[in-house]
């Protein structure tokens, strides 16, 4: 045990060079344009707010949320304090996928809007401060599209090559044993012309060939057709599938996969995921995005291991600015996994490069659901006190869970695909919770998807006026994340678990923070040997307590503790 756990040796020295700036294609207020002067730039100090659209705001009855209903939402993400808007896909599709299937990577599917309510929506952002990212798809179409239809319609057609296509083998079956992340083959036969094509998803989302230099360039012309409409940057979705080997290699089998796991996981993905080639398209993407500004943010998800997952922020050449890091999801909530997490994270980053942190998303159960309702305020103080760019999935600033889907309501391919095996991502995709008026105040029709039962307590106007509520609680750590410099941008120091309790040091010169979070259903004491103040506790019932000697932590209770040495 650490005698003094405001002391401790320094581990990662944070920061970046200052950013260069080009005008902006759209005009924003300052108070949007964080770079800067202290040579950090904005989304390193800011925060960003996911938005699935389809479940946080109908403007028109027709049950599903859509641009409009965002805009009219803004004024939520600024009182929260977040600095950038993560919307997932809103592109035309035939929503075999919910839009991740898309058939125009240029418009707003209709159900969505039209591309005059997202210049509407992107203004209205700017005017508050916040920027807009965009999801882009780049890995698959849908089979829709009408570069696929083309690319189907014969092996002579000029788009025949835009997509993945392999002969039989001899006796008719697959060219390798290559699985979908949905479940069954991810090769897909085509009677017409007599081959297969390669699909890491749904037979509905035939994957690029981004071997080749048309798609290529085709694809970072969808780039530039959004940036030149005033996107601030893109979350650039499942771009380690982006490359697949050119051999027909079957993938080794998986000496881990358990009877219960994904069907996808019953092989090591050696041959399909995350090959050298992929870098190389990360690149022109960066490149391309640094032309219109350096402030302008690459995000990309690749759910992999630390060790692959750092060799996208780029190395010998340019990669993304943050490389999404889902391991807070995967991880057991076990302070002493959690601070070996923290450690190999930081001590695994390239030089330079800013680390990031996420809770959930649209893929993954709630993390009220995986941990519990307490546990829940306590993660959400670690996600916005460790070092790095936190990431707030809507409503978990709400404490949202799962919602159970009857079998008659469900929405999710992967579910219908592979049933009774829990995966289905409906639960944590439902309506985002308002008010205790019909439908949670999300629309005036029937939801896509079930509202959670609690809605009635559970809802962003009962816990507005609440000021121990979990918005509450993300309300001011994200305030006092803006307003204490260590903790948006100063370095990190050793993360520890001392018995039951997490803890790890933030400085930025001679002010030092602390951070103690209880993951257990137990009162803790450890030593600090070193006065300090209380900030904030997840109580949300102890601010400007001195703590001297001993810090005493209740059930499941995290406090962040400040200091300034003379």
């Amino acid at each position: 045990m650490q005698s003094n756990v405001f002391s401790a040796q320094l581990r990662v020295q944070g920061g970046a060079g200052p950013a260069a700036r080009s005008p902006s294609l759209v005009d924003r207020p300052s108070p949007g344009r964080r770079t800067a002067a202290d040579g950090f730039s904005w989304w390193q100090k800011g925060v960003v707010y996911q938005v699935y659209p389809r479940s946080f705001q109908d403007s028109n009855g027709d049950g599903i949320g859509d641009l409009e209903g965002i805009r009219q939402r803004l004024d939520h993400i600024v009182d929260l304090g977040a600095d950038a808007v993560w919307i997932s896909p809103f592109y035309p599709s035939p929503m075999a996928d919910f839009g991740y299937d898309v058939s125009d990577y240029k418009g707003v599917d209709p159900m969505f809007g039209t591309l005059a309510d997202f210049d509407r929506l992107v203004a209205s952002a700017h005017r508050r401060g916040l920027r807009i990212i965009l999801d882009f798809v780049p890995n698959h179409s849908s089979d829709q599209h009408p570069w696929f239809i083309e690319s189907r319609s014969s092996r002579s057609n000029p788009k025949r090559d835009w997509y993945v296509w392999r002969d039989a083998r001899p006796d008719g079956s697959p060219p390798n044993n290559w699985l979908a992340e949905f479940g069954g083959s991810a090769w897909e036969w085509d009677e017409a012309t007599g081959q297969y094509y390669y699909h890491a998803f749904l037979k509905e989302q035939p994957d690029l060939n981004w071997r080749n230099p048309e798609v290529q360039e085709a694809m970072l012309d969808v780039m530039r057709f959004w940036l030149e409409r005033g996107v601030d940057g893109f979350r650039v979705d499942a771009v380690h599938h982006l490359v697949e080997s050119e051999e027909p290699h079957d993938n080794p089998p998986n000496p881990h996969w358990r009877a219960g796991d994904s069907p996808a996981r019953r092989l090591i993905r050696l041959y399909s995921l995350d090959q050298d080639e992929t870098h190389d398209a990360i690149a022109a993407m960066r490149r391309l995005s640094d032309s219109y500004g350096e402030d302008r943010l690459l995000i990309g998800e690749a759910s992999l291991p630390i060790e692959q997952l750092m060799r996208y922020y780029g190395v010998s050449e340019p990669g993304f600015h943050l490389p999404f890091n889902f391991h807070l999801i995967k991880s057991a909530w076990k302070p002493d996994v959690i601070a070996r997490l923290i450690e190999d994270y930081e001590g695994a980053l390239p030089d330079d490069a800013w680390p990031n942190w996420v809770l959930g998303n649209h893929d993954r159960p709630r993390v009220a659901t995986r941990i519990g309702a307490r546990q829940a305020r306590v993660a959400a103080m670690l996600l916005l006190t460790v070092r790095g760019t936190p990431t707030i999935y809507q409503g978990e600033e709400l404490g949202m869970a799962d919602v159970p889907i009857p079998p008659d309501r469900v929405q999710d391919p992967w579910e219908k695909n592979v049933p009774g095996l829990g995966l289905g991502r409906d639960p944590e995709r439902t309506p985002m919770q308002w008010d205790a008026s019909r439908n949670a105040g999300f629309s005036a029709g029937e939801p896509w998807l079930p509202i959670s039962a609690d809605y009635a307590d559970v809802n962003v106007s009962a816990q507005r006026t609440n000021p121990k509520s979990m918005l509450s609680l993300y309300r001011d750590l994200i305030r006092l994340r803006h307003e204490e410099p260590a903790l948006s941008v100063g370095i990190h120091l050793a993360a520890e678990a001392i018995g039951p309790v997490l803890t790890f040091r933030r400085q930025l010169g001679n002010r030092r923070i602390l951070v103690a979070l209880n993951f257990s259903r137990d009162r803790q004491e450890i030593p600090i040997n070193a006065p300090g103040e209380v900030l904030i506790s997840t109580h949300l019932d102890r601010i400007d307590v001195q703590v001297a000697d001993v810090l005493r932590l209740r059930p499941n209770e995290g406090v962040v503790i400040g200091k300034t040495v003379e």
